[in-house]
């Protein structure tokens, strides 16, 4: 993944093996420095991940072992462990339910942290192990748990309703025993998870990109600059001049092995252009920045006192190239709550008035028959929070008792059971109950009144009820005992029995019930739609409750035509309702695309009709069977997708299918329980909600969240920033590297190409590390070219952002140009300055090698910072101390570096050059001149965009600032010709340079701003 980590190393390696111009400190030191930062990021957040799942591996439980009750740790739970588990505590691993404190055999548990439902659901022991309550009665158990076909007359067999999953969790039921059959990541729980890949983000590509550019560059310098070598000593004179005399084993050596060797001093020479600090400031930016999420207050959610949490800092950016949004819809779009708003009773309707909905006339049959059939006709157990309360066989609901009803919590098998049921108290004896399943949509109770009357109640939207006499009673109870306890074809007989009992009903009236959406998630969807993110809803809801979730939370407009793709059994009929739904998809696009050509009318989102596309599980594996690309194309031209009867590795196939797509968009996937896991992993960027219960999406996400509303500030903030921020510092990276390495490169033609530094080598090891590092981090951290509210109440300018458009080959060769067009400028300038009748000092001394070089270093430090300071929008106090700092620290650090003989160093070569440098009045007036010739077009194109952008049409935008743009260094030109005297060689010089210079970077400006304009 780290190209340049491998490049460096192998550039240690051979300054180490040759002779090569600057010593592999210069190297070793900067690679070092690198990969030990990245350790220690690396490793802060892998401890924090091993730190979450250690409190679930090393979660406190017991187990029965040698005749008694042992605690150990949940990881070290083996196959056949008998595990005692107690209210309100997470099953450790998938168990069989041997026995409970209930003396039905049964127990109830929520699995809000596997599928966010926070219901209840009710499971059976095993009838013949269902009397071991006591630990040397599970102790002394003999079983065999096999997984094949019950055969009836050897085995009890074993059902859903006899399994625990791991990571559900235990409710109104004081304690279980339980055998494990499947730990750690054999559990369904891990089975529905995939291999964690490490997420690379699509910056981190480009900047591999960009490094294959720059190694091509740098081979192409390293190459020519071996080949002019040659060529140059191919005169007599300048292959063995007199004052540098070959030794005899030089002139024996072979000319392919001094070649190689050559090519590899040049490589060595020019490898700084390669940024390999810029990793290092990229992962600190990335880990300090994660913190804003954190301590953003607006991601808090006050209620469940829970802050955003960032799991994997190597993603920010990603958060700001979201194309697509896969999201749950139980426990993050919807509260899982539903909430009774109205009934309807014998024709009459009423509604919730005041969270209470007021019957008139409640002595009436119908009323009170209605209030008995909801009160009674359902699961709902009782939670109390005095669990002695009871003893004495008192009345639950007696104050007498100093027992109020607010201690009271209701769990049901559904969340409209409890919305129901609340508030009602009725004494009846629950004889059968006929559960709910997906084919009949209903369930069913039978109850025996106080006076004895046999009572049977259907609960559905509708609710009606059947009077049973003794001697039907009988017959009843006869078929379902008989379904009940089949060994085969248990599920067909029962089904049989239901159909007999619920018929001939008596209808009492109808129910209306809401399922209660988070906060804010319309407006977020909404947000997201005007940010060009599609949302797809990923469900294992049946299609009816999807669809009705997506209308009322905004995924699906009333005005949008639904297109369903729904119960397809054959590949035939599927293929047919993909070309039906994709013609109908497209005819009407194409037709609005026709009309608006011939009327000369631009094309707007309004005027095209959208579509939504709603998928089940079952056709859906068809489509992606035999038809993936024509199932792509109704997908590509729908508004919204809506995939409803999912199984977990289903969803995480679907956000794969986008992902692999060929335009390759970024994905973003978004849930709450333990079944969206495989999607969170799959997808470029995952989130996870922090539930009521149960942490498994969070622990597998890269962020969590507690509400599914903060997403909009997440991508359309804190995604914006992060990702302008980090774009800016990789062509800033760049930009500086070509500005550092190719002064080095042309000062070759000057020196016979004989591999002789420019700088010295502590400034080559320093100028990434610590004279230009640290205003780009800084710039990095804070910096926000809109302000964040701006951004939310604007979502479209997330486009502007979008497809990495800031990290293009465009602006890419936009840094690397002005960096080459500053290198020149440095060198050149610098050169023209101290041309051979140029004498700097004041007693007429020359400069040196390393004076010349000090002064381009210096150029270059002072007109790097001061780009970056151009480049920022927004200043904190720590922007301005960064910035003049690093320029004074370079000066003090030099001042002291040059001013002591080091006795630790082989030479002393710039000793006292720096001193000398600075007390020459030329030297200050050359580097004002070229650093203000540098950034002179920055500022004048900075003004420009400022002041006439909003008032300017395109056009003469760009008109009016190539021609004030010339106007301005034409008067400037003007001025310094007048008031300066021709015959003074330096100053003509610097004219001709700076003159030159401002046209070339006009026209590189202009054309920069025209690209920006098209």
């Amino acid at each position: 993944r780290r190209i340049a980590n491998f490049y460096f190393l192998i550039i240690f390696l051979v300054q180490l093996m040759i002779d090569t111009p600057t010593s592999p400190v210069t190297s070793g030191l900067p690679l070092f420095f690198v990969i030990t930062v990245t350790a220690i990021k690396q490793g802060y957040e892998d401890w924090l991940r091993h730190k979450a799942d250690n409190e679930v591996n090393g979660a406190p439980v017991f187990v029965v072992r040698s005749g008694s009750l042992v605690q150990t740790r949940s990881k070290n739970i083996r196959v056949g462990d008998i595990v005692r588990v107690a209210k309100d505590e997470t099953f450790p691993a998938d168990l069989v339910l041997l026995s409970s404190d209930r003396a039905d055999g049964t127990c109830h548990i929520t699995t809000a942290s596997l599928d966010g439902e926070t219901n209840l659901k009710t499971h059976y022991s095993v009838a013949e192990t269902s009397v071991c309550q006591s630990v040397s009665q599970l102790e002394a158990l003999q079983a065999v748990v096999e997984c094949q076909q019950p055969e009836p007359w050897q085995v009890q067999p074993l059902g859903p309703e006899n399994l625990l999953l791991r990571g559900a969790r235990l409710k109104n039921t004081k304690e279980i025993f339980g055998v494990a059959v499947y730990t750690g990541m054999e559990s369904k729980m891990a089975l529905n998870y995939k291999c964690k890949s490490q997420k690379r983000s699509a910056v981190e590509k480009s900047m591999n990109t960009f490094l294959i550019i720059y190694l091509g560059i740098l081979l192409f310098e390293a190459v020519l600059s071996t080949i002019l070598k040659y060529a140059w000593q191919a005169e007599e004179k300048w292959d063995e001049p007199f004052y540098n005399q070959k030794t005899e084993q030089e002139r024996n050596s072979s000319p392919i092995l001094k070649f190689i060797s050559d090519f590899l001093a040049f490589l060595v020479l020019y490898n700084f252009i390669i940024p390999i600090s810029l990793y290092v400031t990229v992962e600190m930016q990335k880990f300090l920045g994660s913190f804003f999420i954190g301590w953003d207050l607006d991601l808090y959610h006050e209620e469940s006192d829970q802050k955003a949490q960032v799991n994997t800092s190597d993603l920010n950016e990603e958060l700001g190239q979201v194309e697509y949004v896969f999201t749950d819809k139980t426990g993050t779009l919807t509260e899982n709550e539903m909430q009774f708003r109205e009934c309807s009773i014998n024709g009459t309707k009423y509604r919730e008035v005041n969270d209470f909905c007021h019957l008139s006339s409640i002595q009436i049959g119908e009323e009170l028959l209605f209030l008995k059939a909801v009160s009674l006709c359902h699961t709902v157990q009782i939670s109390y929070d005095q669990p002695d309360c009871l003893v004495g066989g008192g009345d639950p609901f007696s104050h007498v008792n100093g027992f109020s009803t607010s201690h009271m919590e209701y769990y049901a098998s559904s969340p409209d059971e409890k919305a129901l049921v609340e508030a009602n108290h009725l004494r009846y004896k629950l004889l059968h109950v006929l559960e709910f399943d997906a084919n009949r949509r209903r369930m069913s109770v039978i109850l025996q009144t106080p006076s004895g009357k046999t009572l049977f109640g259907l609960r559905t939207l509708v609710v009606a009820c059947r009077h049973f006499s003794p001697e039907e009673y009988i017959d009843v109870d006869r078929r379902l005992n008989s379904a009940r306890t089949a060994l085969q074809q248990r599920e067909e007989r029962l089904q049989e029995a239901f159909s007999y009992i619920e018929r001939d009903l008596q209808l009492l009236g109808a129910t209306g019930v809401e399922d209660k959406l988070q906060d804010k998630v319309q407006e977020t969807i909404e947000a997201l739609r005007l940010a060009g993110i599609k949302v797809w809803v990923l469900t294992g809801d049946k299609h009816e409750t999807a669809v009705s979730v997506s209308l009322s939370c905004g995924h699906f407009h009333r005005t949008m035509n639904i297109l369903e793709l729904l119960q397809q059994r054959s590949d035939n009929e599927c293929a047919e309702d993909h070309f039906f739904l994709c013609y109908s998809a497209l005819l009407e696009y194409y037709i609005i695309v026709i009309h608006c050509h011939l009327t000369d009318v631009l094309i707007k989102e309004d005027h095209v009709i959208q579509h939504g596309l709603v998928v089940d599980g079952a056709s859906l594996s068809l489509a992606l069977r035999e038809h993936e690309k024509l199932f792509m194309e109704v997908c590509k031209n729908c508004s919204a997708v809506l995939c409803c009867r999912m199984a977990p590795l289903q969803k995480a196939k679907v956000v794969r299918l986008l992902k692999t797509s060929p335009e390759k968009p970024i994905t973003l996937a978004i849930g709450d329980g333990a079944n969206d896991v495989s999607m969170i992993q799959e997808a470029h960027v995952g989130i996870g909600i922090m539930g009521k219960e149960g942490r498994q999406a969070v622990r597998n996400s890269d962020y969590a969240i507690a509400r599914f509303k903060f997403l909009a500030k997440l991508l359309l903030v804190h995604g914006h920033f992060y990702y302008i921020r980090i774009a800016t510092l990789v062509q800033y990276f760049f930009y500086k590297n070509v500005c550092f390495i190719t002064p080095q490169f042309l000062y070759q033609f000057f020196c016979l190409f004989s591999q002789q530094t420019l700088y010295d080598s502590v400034y080559l090891t320093l100028y990434n590390i610590c004279f230009t590092s640290l205003p780009i981090l800084v710039y990095s951290l804070f910096e926000q070219l809109v302000h964040p509210h701006i951004l939310q109440s604007k979502p479209a300018l997330y486009r502007d952002i979008s497809k990495n458009s800031l990290l293009s080959f465009r602006t890419f060769l936009y840094w690397t140009l002005l960096g080459f067009c500053h290198a020149f400028v440095f060198f050149f300038g610098s050169y023209i300055l101290m041309g051979e009748d140029t004498t700097l000092m004041g007693n007429g001394q020359m400069f040196g090698n390393w004076t010349f070089g000090t002064l381009v270093f210096t150029v270059m430090v002072i007109t790097v910072t001061l780009k970056l300071a151009l480049e920022t929008h927004f200043w904190t106090w720590m922007n301005h101390f960064v910035t003049w700092g690093s320029i004074a620290f370079y000066f003090i650090f030099s001042l002291f570096y040059g001013g002591i003989i080091w006795p630790f160093l082989h030479t002393q070569d710039m000793y006292f050059v720096f001193v000398q440098l600075l007390s020459s009045g030329s030297a200050w007036f050359a580097i004002i001149i070229i650093v203000i010739t540098c950034l002179f077009p920055d500022v004048v194109k900075k003004v420009f965009y400022r002041h006439l952008q909003d008032s300017l049409s395109i056009c003469p935008l760009s008109r009016s600032f190539l021609q004030s743009t010339f106007h301005v260094q034409a008067a400037v030109w003007s001025l310094l010709v007048t008031s300066i005297d021709s015959q003074n060689t330096i100053f003509a010089n610097t004219l001709v340079l700076s003159h030159t210079y401002l046209i070339l970077s006009s026209l590189l400006s202009a054309l920069d701003m025209f690209c920006n304009l098209l």
